[in-house]
């Protein structure tokens, strides 16, 4: 090769690398930590109801050392949400509940529902990224194992949320009837969707206003942290209007422009984030899937997907769906 020729390429793979360092850089020091609050509004409630501020948290994946993210996180209570709906993957280091408790402290008092993922049950460990792009990331035994119960005592004594790991839930908020079902952590396999019809009829048998034909349309929510296929069509099959999840991080790492790389699960990547439309056996229902608060410590960089509460305004109205 002659000379110029070898400058050149040397020139040229000089460059590129000094782009992916850029990006590198970008990714692990500034897009990890600035967190966006991405908005959204449902037309779902009777006409004349009230909003309803929905806070969705996901995949906050928090470190004892984390302060920025903590410090955001009290932020969010100038939302002022009327509910908070926590899709999962709530700690990233096995000492991270007192950081989480301090993180959420301002948002005591708002009700809220939330199911678990499997950081809430065992600590994060390296991965190899590539492998993602071979299917979802498989089960391990080396994980160390988290409190889950006093995380659990958590949410439900301090914050008053409720459970809806394989539960259904009604809650009556600002005159509407929201009625909510959810799952265990799909991703490990702990989805009781066998148990969802039943969960589903004896919640709306013992609701309070199950005799009273003079207030509103309940308006029925499916919860899960990772949205397989087989939960979303599960959810619109038992009635679910509105779907929230998490799990996918958006793909973390994205080309700016194109639908995520990765899912980590087998949700089409163009749906991996954002808000859509999941359609099964003729019917749909409005799907919103968070990019997620934070990232594994071990993997701790996004790029073209920078982290994000969502905000969801409930609203009366009607939907059309395409």
């Amino acid at each position: 090769m002659p000379v110029s020729s070898s400058k050149t390429a040397a020139t040229a793979l000089g460059a590129v690398a000094a782009v992916g360092a850029a990006a590198f850089v970008w990714g692990a020091v500034v897009e990890r930590n600035r967190f966006t609050i991405r908005h959204e509004v449902l037309p779902v409630l009777d006409p004349g109801a009230r909003p309803i501020t929905v806070l969705h948290l996901a995949d906050i994946h928090l470190a004892p050392w984390q302060h920025r993210k903590q410090e955001w996180l009290r932020s969010l209570a100038l939302v002022e949400p009327d509910l908070i709906v926590n899709t999962g993957d709530n700690l990233g280091h096995p000492d991270a509940l007192e950081a989480l408790e301090y993180a959420l402290e301002p948002l005591s008092g708002v009700p809220g529902v939330y199911v678990n993922g499997s950081n809430d049950y065992f600590g994060p460990e390296f991965k190899n990224p590539f492998h993602y792009f071979t299917g979802p990331s498989g089960r391990t035994e080396r994980a160390t194992t988290l409190d889950t119960p006093a995380l659990e005592r958590y949410f439900e004594d301090t914050l008053g949320w409720l459970a809806l790991n394989n539960a259904a839930r009604a809650i009556e908020l600002k005159g509407s009837r929201l009625e909510f079902f959810g799952v265990n952590d799909a991703h490990r396999g702990w989805d009781r969707l066998d148990r969802l019809p039943g969960l589903v009829e004896e919640m709306r048998e013992n609701v309070g206003w199950q005799d009273d034909r003079t207030g509103s349309e309940p308006v029925a929510i499916g919860v899960t942290h990772a949205p397989y296929r087989r939960v979303l069509d599960a959810f619109v099959t038992n009635g679910a209007e509105v779907i929230f999840a998490g799990h996918t991080h958006g793909g973390q790492v994205r080309v700016p422009g194109l639908p995520a790389l990765v899912t980590n699960c087998d949700i089409p990547r163009e749906q991996a984030q954002g808000l859509s439309v999941w359609h099964h056996a003729r019917r749909a229902a409005l799907l919103n899937v968070s990019a997620g608060i934070g990232t594994s410590i071990y993997a701790p960089v996004r790029f073209a997907c920078p982290p994000e509460a969502v905000v969801v305004t409930l609203t009366p109205g009607d939907i059309g769906y395409s």
